[in-house]
């Protein structure tokens, strides 16, 4: 697939100085210059650098797609309001033309499996959930085999289901429309690669690109997905996120398993409906969850533990059907599985938007919109993200998110 909107070729360009340069056009790059040019404070220039404008193997177009509320962060939590919200009503947000977007959101909730191990996490993730205003539901072990017939219930000690705010959507789908979006408000796309930054002192001066070379900036951000920690170190700044190799089974099932939501299993394991068959995936263990930037699928763990842990789950999953599969990357904060947000406090004007190990597209419009404050007004002002800033992490006090995906 190609980009609707087109991206400026090596030698179109021939601005040598921007307000904003935003590195990395995925989904939080164009969520950003979206809600930036869309700001009517905010006057100036935006260039956005992505090295692929295809995006065949961006992170954004190989996720899974979905969108909850059932973090253990309140930040996260209401970070999904915001997107669910913005999501729900695309079509009064997004501009680009006279094509509608549509990202067929499929409004179906989440629900987290727990066994006696597990659960007090989950009724502590359930308090906070509840405080921040989520529609969230704990079910017993009964509840659970009434409501899902074809769940083994057997192992559990109770469940948590989302009753509202989530969902999954195309993602690709929104890439674009926030593509077009911030492309018709003004920001400009260019297909090239940040091979270097400029600093001096306390300030990004400017980027260098592999094809034009040298390009001034008055603020950088670093929207750089699981390349996050090469741009920082560019600037001589460490920063913890790793690109971690994530993979997604489709299969198909005879017996038909009737109104099934997206399932997190207590092994780590989660499944939804997708089309006429149901997606997959599960993290590798802590030894094997190493830094990838490799698309090689291993079928080995479909058949070896992922499949088993299906039908362990779903009896009827015992007759599945592989059908297709592929390998996508987290953008992974091995710091605390949050993400990094706002200026580095010793460089002012390179801010991040990183780290979200695997959280990034549904938190796409909040963050989008938190970044344009932050570069507009000096603050945020829609939803508090101070806690989630660079600071925490010299200063080793990480902000914990215990559900990842």
């Amino acid at each position: 697939m190609t980009p609707d909107h087109p991206t400026a070729g090596a030698g179109a360009l021939s601005q040598q100085s921007w307000d904003v340069i935003v590195v990395g056009g995925g989904v939080i790059g164009s969520a950003i210059a979206h809600f930036l040019a869309a700001e009517p404070a905010f006057p100036g220039s935006i260039l956005v650098v992505e090295r692929d404008p295809s995006y065949a193997k961006s992170s954004t177009a190989l996720s899974a797609g979905s969108i909850r509320q059932q973090f253990s962060t309140e930040e996260n939590i209401n970070i999904s309001k915001f997107g669910y919200e913005f999501l729900n009503a695309i079509d009064e947000h997004l501009t680009g033309g006279d094509e509608v977007p549509d990202i067929g959101l499929v409004k179906a909730g989440y629900l987290f499996l727990a066994t006696d191990h597990g659960i007090g996490i989950l009724r502590e993730n359930h308090a906070v959930q509840r405080r921040c205003g989520a529609e969230v539901a704990l079910m017993s072990p009964d509840a659970l085999r009434k409501r899902f017939p074809w769940l083994k219930a057997d192992d559990l000690a109770g469940g948590s289901l989302g009753l509202g705010g989530e969902g999954w959507f195309d993602a690709f789908a929104l890439l674009q429309a926030f593509r077009r979006s911030a492309a018709a408000l003004g920001a400009v796309y260019v297909e090239d690669e940040v091979i270097g930054l400029a600093r001096a002192d306390d300030r990004i001066t400017g980027v260098i690109l592999r094809e034009r070379g040298s390009v001034a900036c008055g603020t950088c951000v670093n929207a750089a997905g699981p390349s996050a920690a090469t741009l920082a170190a560019m600037a001589g700044i460490e920063l913890p996120v790793r690109p971690r190799k994530r993979l997604v089974f489709y299969f198909q099932c005879p017996d038909p398993i009737a109104d099934a939501p997206l399932v997190v299993d207590p092994s780590g394991l989660y499944f939804r409906p997708e089309g006429g068959g149901f997606i997959c995936g599960m993290p590798p263990p802590p030894e094997d969850d190493t830094d990838s930037t490799d698309f090689d699928v291993d079928y080995a763990m479909f058949e070896d533990r992922i499949w088993p842990t299906l039908a362990d789950r779903v009896p009827a999953f015992e007759t599945l059907r592989l059908r297709r599969a592929w390998a996508g990357h987290y953008a992974y904060n091995t710091f605390d599985q949050n993400a990094v947000l706002g200026p580095h406090p010793d460089v002012g004007n390179f801010l991040f938007a990183n780290g979200f190990s695997g959280h990034g597209l549904q938190q796409s419009p909040a963050v989008g919109r938190a970044i344009a404050e932050r570069i507009t007004f000096g603050a945020y002002r829609t939803l508090d993200l101070e806690r989630l800033s660079y600071d925490r992490i010299p200063a080793r006090q990480p902000l914990r998110e215990v559900a990842v995906v």
